[in-house]
């Protein structure tokens, strides 16, 4: 199963490529730095939320919280997971000393729909530094 929901991961985190290259202008390289281009890109769609049909919106969803999914995956490793409660993928990175966990759908959404405290660069760097600096034992999930 978590192989499948990588594949899946992987495949949409792609996708975000292909879907917001023109206005990202090649800067979408997986890279934690990465993600102050998808926040404009973000912020831009939220002023436009009314108008964009609620397909779209889940498409953007998906593929862009699949590539900050993607970032987290290349920089600390771990296996992805289908968590059923939140109906999406997470990355579980640390294991098994720790448990470091990142969902992100519900927060792309909410900045699309126009949360400016859902700010996404913000939210990667808290989960990269407890994923990076947590003690043993630690079981958290960022969402």
């Amino acid at each position: 199963m978590a192989s499948d929901v990588q594949t899946e991961v992987g495949r949409l985190a792609d996708e975000a490529i292909g879907m917001l290259q023109d206005r990202a202008e090649g800067l979408l390289d997986f890279s934690p730095a990465s993600l102050h281009v998808v926040e404009e890109i973000l912020e831009e769609a939220s002023r436009f939320r009314d108008e964009l049909p609620e397909a779209q919106i889940t498409a953007i969803t998906q593929r862009v919280g699949c590539y900050i999914l993607e970032i987290a995956h290349r920089q600390f490793g771990g296996q992805f997971f289908w968590h059923q409660d939140l109906g999406a993928p997470i990355l579980v990175t640390g294991e098994p000393k720790k448990h470091v966990a990142l969902a992100t759908w519900a927060k792309v959404r909410s900045r699309i729909a126009g949360d400016l405290g859902d700010n996404l660069p913000f939210f990667y760097e808290g989960f990269a530094a407890r994923a990076a600096t947590a003690p043993a034992g630690t079981h958290a999930l960022y969402v």
